[in-house]
């Protein structure tokens, strides 16, 4: 079964501010891959800069959940965020392997989850 989307779950207590130091990166490397990077360096300084000023308070930020081929969103009932493909043609276990790969390099503590299980 092709994954629909990759959720990371935070574990225990880690906190939203773990995030911060690798979030713009992430984000960098999420819209590149997506091909939804903007055009203009300044939307994309924005988009970190409002993200990480949430991640920084240890506050749950708005990721990127616009139209496109994948979101990267941070539901409000739960501590994790998830990528969800759109559309076809965009694959997600590859962009959500190089999401693991760079917590995992920040030592931010979660586990993975595929698909749209009914719990998520």
């Amino acid at each position: 079964m092709k994954a629909n989307s990759v959720h990371f779950v935070l574990s225990g207590k880690t906190p939203y501010k773990d995030l911060a130091p690798a979030f713009p990166d992430i984000l960098k490397m999420f819209l590149k891959e997506t091909d939804q990077m903007p055009e203009d360096e300044e939307i994309l300084a924005m988009f970190i800069e409002l993200n990480l000023s949430d991640l920084e308070r240890n506050m749950k930020p708005e990721g990127y959940n616009r139209k496109g081929k994948m979101r990267m969103v941070f539901p409000t009932d739960r501590k994790e965020f998830y990528i969800k493909a759109v559309g076809k043609g965009v694959d997600v276990a590859r962009v959500g392997e190089r999401i693991s790969e760079m917590l995992s390099a920040s030592g931010v503590h979660y586990k993975t989850v595929n698909n749209d299980l009914p719990e998520y």
